[in-house]
């Protein structure tokens, strides 16, 4: 950040100069003169050669380099340069120029360029959630927005208490009506926050709790694998436009613009040992934008897909990375839905009803990822026979085929990527069971697991051997059946095994390929006879102290560990 804050530093100080200068020279005029327009539109050339500048020195590692540089750097740039060329054109016309509009003209150039930014780790501070997962993170920093604080050290760390009447802060966290989330690996548009700050300002939309744009993929992934999991994503943006439709939006948490006022109504106060937590967005699962939504809606709030691609985000590059990502977003909705559940109960008494198409909507989305998974499961090892697999219920998947094979297109894609996703599915088939596994475990020891970020490196990320042994077992048992029934002329089950065979051993090939499923199933089995050291807990202990609590309360493990007799 402080890189950032220097970069931006010199443009900041020349155009608020500028502006400074251009407010006094234009004092109780009505019309700017020829020479202050021109000076206005050297400004802005300046300022879109500073950007291009930029674009063009910037290091490019991959394609998420050529979109910033594109759409981010030049695409501002582009847009004022065409400030530029009206200002130029009005010179050439001999046409006047407002004053006010050249003043908000150099308004626009200061507010781009100007930044001030800081950073907050929570984990500096003994008075903040211990919690592993991102959305304590946010939690810990909007609770102390509105707040002059202080630091404070203590026997436990360094503490964040209010400031008293006699002290001065050692830093302001600032209020703020509307707050904006972005993940690590998206970006954003220019207009994002003006387009959507906008949309929640007009009447009418006091109640939009949140609006966002869910995230689109970079283009010109240079993987398969990141190439159709672009796709799913790329469909799932328009998805989400329909859920808005009947008031069934889901906060999507890689970006999203919101209602201070709102969290304020969601918030949970609690005690983690000696620490006052409050918890606006829930950490229970580690999909917690999808619970927040479920508490927005009991209130009264609503949620509101944006139909614009203002934010983009990264795809996993790699089966493992992608694992990670597929097996976090398939935990959690199942713990939810039981509280959607509540909800529904308790708005019926009060009169609140929540329509058939909003319910709908959000039980598929909560649920979907579980009952698929088993479906496809039960579909791949049953034996069906030939007079079960009436012609209606090949037919019956149409409508789903022909309508995803239309979005891909609109997308960009190829609609003979529906071929692709399906064999995509079936090699995350074990990703997505485990997830789904791991939330009904999580409800019967009501029990947290930690955030696990997807990975970012350049290399290849390794899979947990189950996850690219199952493809394989996918691919022997359909050839077995394939082999069965044809044999037995069960015509249906042998071409639908056949079929199956086919596209996930070229999905298995695609995505993970032959040699890295290889070495991943090796280096499981490897692990398998090796077990992790640990370190004693006496000792850790030991290195956890720190010379107060030696000074002031001498050995706390031995108090612990002590009994009676």
């Amino acid at each position: 950040m402080p890189k950032v804050l220097a970069e931006l530093a010199a443009p900041a100080e020349r155009f608020t100069k500028a502006r400074d200068e251009t407010a006094a020279a234009l004092a109780n005029q009505v019309s700017a003169r020829r020479s202050v327009v021109a000076h206005c539109a050297e400004d802005y050339r300046a300022a879109a050669q500073w950007l291009e500048h930029k674009a063009d020195t910037w290091l490019i590692e991959d394609h998420t380099d050529d979109f910033f540089c594109d759409q981010v750097l030049r695409g501002l740039a582009r847009d004022l340069r065409l400030t530029e060329q009206a200002l130029n054109e009005s010179i050439t016309l001999q046409q006047h120029v407002d004053v006010n509009r050249i003043l908000q003209l150099y308004e626009r150039l200061v507010r781009i360029f100007t930044a001030k930014g800081w950073s907050f780790e929570r984990k500096l501070y003994a008075s903040t959630s211990r919690e592993g997962n991102k959305a304590m993170n946010l939690n810990s920093f909007i609770g102390l927005m509105g707040h002059s604080l202080k630091r404070v050290e203590t026997s436990d760390g360094v503490i964040l208490r209010d400031v008293r009447e006699d002290e001065s802060p050692d830093f302001v966290m600032r209020d703020s009506e509307y707050v904006l989330t972005l993940d690590a690996d998206s970006m954003l548009l220019r207009d994002y926050c003006l387009r959507l700050a906008y949309q929640m300002e007009q009447p009418g939309n006091e109640r939009m709790a949140v609006i966002q744009t869910p995230y689109s993929s970079y283009r010109g992934a240079p993987t398969r694998i990141e190439r159709i999991a672009a796709a799913t994503t790329d469909i799932q943006h328009m998805l989400h436009q329909g859920m808005t439709y009947y008031d069934a939006t889901f906060w999507v948490g890689a970006n999203a613009v919101i209602r201070k006022a709102a969290l304020d109504d969601i918030c949970v106060v609690s005690t983690e040992g000696t620490r006052t937590v409050k918890t606006y967005i829930q950490d229970r699962t580690v999909i917690e934008d999808t619970e927040s939504s479920i508490d927005l809606g009991y209130f009264g709030w609503h949620l509101v897909n944006y139909p614009e691609r203002l934010s983009y985000s990264a795809t996993p590059p790699d089966f493992g990375s992608l694992v990670v990502q597929r097996r976090r977003w398939a935990n959690g909705g199942l713990l939810i839905i039981g509280k959607f559940f509540r909800i529904v109960h308790a708005r019926h008494q009060q009169g609140n009803d929540v329509k058939l198409g909003e319910w709908a909507l959000r039980v598929n989305y909560m649920a979907s990822i579980a009952w698929s998974s088993f479906g496809l499961m039960f579909l791949l090892a049953y034996p069906f026979d030939q007079r079960l697999l009436s012609p209606w219920v090949v037919l019956a998947s149409l409508p789903y085929f022909a309508t995803m094979s239309s979005d891909l297109k609109r997308n960009g894609y190829k609609r003979s990527d529906i071929f692709r996703i399906y064999g995509f599915n079936i090699v995350l088939l074990t990703v997505n069971l485990s997830g789904t596994l791991k939330s009904i475990q999580q409800g019967m020891t009501n029990t947290k697991i930690p955030f696990a970020r997807t990975p970012k490196v350049n290399n290849r990320t390794a899979s947990p051997a189950l996850y690219v042994t199952m493809p394989w077992v996918i691919i022997i048992y359909s050839c077995m059946v394939f082999y069965a029934d044809t044999f037995s002329h069960n015509w249906g089950n042998a071409v639908f095994a056949g079929f199956n065979a086919i596209v996930t051993f070229w999905a298995l090939t695609a995505y993970i390929g032959i040699w890295h499923s290889v070495q991943d199933m090796v280096l499981g089995l490897i692990r398998w006879f090796f077990v992790p050291i640990k370190e004693p807990q006496q000792e850790a202990a030991h290195k956890r102290a720190s010379w107060r609590d030696a000074l002031y309360f001498g050995d706390r493990q031995m108090i612990y560990e002590s009994r009676p007799l």
